[in-house]
């Protein structure tokens, strides 16, 4: 990050302010992870890494670095930096589970319960300890019903248990029945108790969950944009409930699938958000998955407005989201109170890894430190721009047409992503460079 400079300040690069349409010649970047978006970084023309404590313009850093060092940082105007200060209200998971009630009451409140009733695609949720006695009294309707037991600020699976009788709480409680790490993680965590979609949506006996992109480049107003691409994550094993202690069955984590015994790391346990979507589409029909896949917007518009008036705004920020959507036997798409801010970026195959390089070239087209955009794009290669201080409309739709309760974003989650194309005619070459 820059320092303060105020004598003969000639702009962010040090060379004379640039002017409007004139692209940036060196954006000088730093970054705390290893992975696919390292690669990323390095081959992008005119970017170039800084370490230690070099001054920088661009940091994609974890959330470790930036709890230690955000509020101790000055960064000029054209600094960014891939998180928002308080990420934590939409990523811990009792936060936004607290958010997403406080937001429903409010549009229950101000708009009727028809409106609100569209924050109706997360199941029943409870923090414990705190809320342990109206957990109880839920759990005690529906004797037998399956629940699953999550850390509020963990990923990846760990910590995760399935339980059917109040008994298993209460050995959690007392550290009982747990392993060792187990009961040191209940020592200083907090955990939801949810209620489990017992009805999943399966492919040949098998669970999955969708993992969905998007990014806010800001919150005020809001700004959101969808990522074309995706992917299904699948259960090595058949689903059933006859076996809830087998985390092969019920978590569909690659960090959990690939120990499975008989994980291929060839194959993998994936299908391409666009493989998944003609599946479906063949299945079902077309206008039923694209009314799925309306609802599947809908949650994320909804679960980034409930955090929109505690999210601290910061134009030098951005987030990219990992949203996890599971879908029951009915097509309707659950919220799971899993949204990442740190979404994995280590590849499980070369075609995850080529995926994963696409959506990060194409943040980093949006972040557009080079200066190459208008503002006004409604797509910038696989992204789609869903919502921009009220929500964007497709080209194709007439908006005389469409009544005022009519939501119909500009997404195309699943949809084919001809990105290079659209780059080619969209984007002006790097500085230095001539277009192809």
């Amino acid at each position: 990050m820059s320092k303060n400079r105020t004598a003969g300040y000639k702009g962010p690069y040090g060379y004379q302010k640039r002017r409007e349409g004139e692209g940036r010649s060196c954006v000088r970047y730093k970054c705390g992870l290893t992975n696919t978006i390292q690669d990323v970084l390095r081959q992008r023309p005119g970017w170039m890494e800084v370490k230690d404590d070099g001054e920088w313009d661009f940091n994609w850093c974890d959330v470790g670095w930036l709890r230690e060092n955000f509020d101790h940082s000055y960064m000029e105007e054209h600094v960014r930096i891939c998180h928002f200060r308080n990420h934590y209200e939409l990523t811990r998971k009792n936060l936004m589970v607290k958010n997403l009630k406080r937001y429903r009451k409010t549009l229950e409140r101000e708009a009727g319960r028809i409106e609100a009733a569209k924050c109706d695609f997360f199941p029943r949720t409870f923090e414990l300890p705190s809320e342990y006695h109206l957990f109880v009294e839920e759990f005690k309707r529906s004797p037998g019903s399956t629940w699953i037991m999550k850390p509020v600020a963990r990923s990846q699976g760990k910590g995760i248990f399935l339980f059917q009788k109040l008994k298993d709480i209460m050995d959690w409680k007392k550290d009982g029945s747990r392993s060792e790490e187990q009961r040191d993680e209940t020592q200083v965590e907090s955990y939801v108790a949810q209620r489990y979609v017992e009805n999943p949506y399966l492919i040949s006996g098998r669970k999955f969950d969708l993992r969905v992109y998007v990014l806010v480049t800001s919150y005020i107003p809001l700004k959101a944009w969808l990522y074309r691409d995706g992917f299904a994550r699948f259960s090595s094993t058949r689903f059933s409930l006859t076996s809830i202690d087998d985390q092969y069955v019920h978590l569909t984590n690659v960090a959990v699938q690939k120990t499975a015994p008989d994980y291929d790391p060839e194959k993998g346990c994936k299908w391409q958000m666009q493989q998944l979507r003609r599946y479906l589409t063949a299945r079902h029909g077309t206008e039923t998955i694209e009314a799925l896949f309306k609802d599947v917007d809908n949650i994320f518009v909804r679960s980034l407005q409930s955090v929109q008036k505690v999210i601290i705004n910061d134009k030098h920020c951005i987030e990219l989201y990992g949203y996890d959507i599971l879908l029951d036997q009915d097509l309707k798409p659950w919220w799971l109170i899993e949204v990442n801010a740190s979404p994995s970026l280590t590849a499980s195959s070369q075609e995850d890894y080529e995926m994963k390089c696409c959506l990060l070239e194409d943040t980093l087209h949006i972040v557009d430190m080079e200066g190459r955009l208008t503002g006004r794009e409604k797509r910038v290669g696989g992204y789609d721009l869903m919502w921009n201080d009220g929500p964007v409309y497709r080209e194709d739709v007439n908006l005389e047409t469409l009544g005022s309760a009519c939501f119909t974003a500009n997404t195309h989650l699943g949809c084919v992503n001809d990105r290079k194309k659209q780059l080619r005619q969209l984007l002006k070459p790097f500085p230095g460079q001539k277009r192809i």
